[in-house]
Parts: structure tokens; C-alpha cells; sequence
């Protein structure tokens, strides 16, 4: 079963016992592959999800992350133990095909924003996983890849306010503010929704000063001029929807400007 369609993730769903008993397998071999590739990767995906909030979904799909020199080197390894590879986009993902199962490798997002290096692996949460030990991507820049999937057919909204609600302590808010400084209405409106879905929650799980700080900030737009190029933000978030923005009703995605 296919769940969702955007150009950030497409999920396929297990519906049968069959396919689970398959996909168990295809995981385990698929991560003992990688440990001997001597290549470093990180889990993300639903299996971070699971990690950090103990939901779990049965999905036909391996997420893994790792530096964008590295993924050459995992095709490579795979390729010559028989698997079918593909270079899908070269800005941010590749993957290895098993049948119908198949691994995403993924080394930024489309718009390179969230790009993977050393830093992420230094701050890697361990586990395991189909009982091979793993590394999971660390819990802010899991919000910070989420926060930019905000789709008609997909939005990972909920999935950020469960990961607030699970593990919102021990989330770093600096280092998040930090990852989100250029886009910090997105961390605004997300901290908005999660104080409106779990209003008993927020106070203990949400940091007074961040929420002040955003507040300042958003409030602060109304002292500063309007920007003289008509630009639309939506296509960081939405590829599809903000297209008629761009198609039909002036606005720059983005623009350089020489001075």
C-alpha cells in the first residue's frame, strides 16, 4: 500500500504477514551490509520515530543517513553484492532496491538545507535494530527535517508534536533554534500547534524562553520594512501547492539581487 506522495518521501506500507516476515529479513541483512561496508550511516524515518516515541510503522522502506561522500561508497558495496542501485536525485538521495523493499539513503533534503555531516554523527542516539546495533540520527535534526514537510498528501506535523510529547526534555532548544535560524517561523508555528494539541503538556515540555524569543521575534517583523522582492517561502515547504505563487502570480522562490 502506498501512503502520501511529495517529492520529500513517499511511504509504502506492509499489509500482510508475508511481507512483514520479508521485511524483517531484508532489514536485518540490509543493516549487516552496511556494518560490513565499514561505512557510516545513521537510521531515520519511521524507525527514528519508533526510537524516540515508540511508534512503530510497517514500512517497505529503509531510511538511512549518512555524509554525501559516503553514499557513493554504499551503492558501490551493494552493487557488487547484487543489488539493483539508483542515484535518484543527485542533491539529497539514493537507493538500493530488494524486490519490492528498498533502502533510502538520504544525504540532505531537495532544497539543501539539511545537510548531513560530522556534527550529526557525533550526537547520533545508539540502539539497535533488528537486533544489529545502530546509530539513529539525532532527535533536533529529525524535528528539523519534518519541519519542512508540510504537503497536502503528506505533513509530519503530528509526528513533531509526538516527538514533543516523547522526548521534548531532552530535545537541545538552543541547538534546534540554532538549525532553524533562517526559517524560525516554522519552529513558531510548530511550538503554536503543539500548544494547542496538548495543552496540559506544553508548559513542562516547552521552554518559556524559546516561546519569548520566537514571540519577539515574529512581533518584531511589524518595526522592520516590507521586503522589496515579492518572494514565496511556501515551495521550502510544499513543492506543489505554492506553484501557482510562482506560475502565475509574481513571486520569486527565490532571487539573487546584484548590488
Amino acid at each position: 500500500m502506498r501512503v502520501g506522495c511529495s517529492k520529500y518521501k513517499v511511504l509504502y506500507m506492509i499489509t500482510t504477514e508475508k511481507q512483514k516476515q520479508e521485511s524483517e529479513a531484508f532489514y536485518r541483512d540490509a543493516l549487516q551490509l552496511l556494518l560490513d561496508s565499514k561505512c557510516e550511516f545513521m537510521l531515520g524515518g519511521a524507525f527514528a520515530m519508533f526510537h524516540y516515541t515508540g511508534i512503530f510503522r510497517d514500512t517497505k522502506d529503509l531510511d538511512i543517513f549518512c555524509k554525501s561522500s559516503e553514499y557513493p561508497k554504499i551503492l558501490k558495496y551493494f552493487a557488487a553484492q547484487g543489488y539493483e542501485t539508483q542515484l535518484t536525485d543527485i542533491r539529497w538521495l539514493a537507493k538500493v532496491f530488494h524486490g519490492e523493499y528498498f533502502i533510502d539513503i538520504i544525504f540532505d533534503t531537495v532544497s539543501n538545507i539539511c545537510t548531513v555531516d560530522d556534527s550529526w554523527h557525533e550526537r547520533a542516539s545508539t540502539g539497535t535494530f533488528a537486533d544489529v546495533p545502530v546509530q539513529f540520527i539525532p532527535v533536533e535534526e529529525l524535528i528539523w527535517c519534518k519541519i519542512y514537510v508540510q504537503n497536502r498528501e503528506r505533513n509530519d506535523s503530528a509526528d513533531i508534536n509526538h516527538i514533543l510529547l516523547k522526548y521534548g526534555k531532552s530535545v537541545n532548544w538552543e541547538l534546534l533554534l540554532q538549525r532553524l535560524s533562517p526559517h524560525w517561523h516554522l519552529l513558531l508555528a510548530q511550538l503554536l500547534t503543539f500548544q494547542f494539541v496538548y495543552p496540559a503538556d506544553y508548559r513542562d515540555i516547552i521552554p518559556k524562553w524559546i516561546f519569548d524569543e520566537l514571540m519577539a521575534r515574529a512581533a518584531e517583523q511589524y518595526d522592520l520594512p516590507p521586503p522589496l522582492e515579492k518572494v514565496c517561502r511556501g515551495p521550502l515547504i510544499d513543492q506543489t501547492q505554492y506553484e501557482v505563487d510562482i506560475k502565475e502570480w509574481g513571486y520569486k522562490s527565490s532571487t539573487i539581487t546584484t548590488i
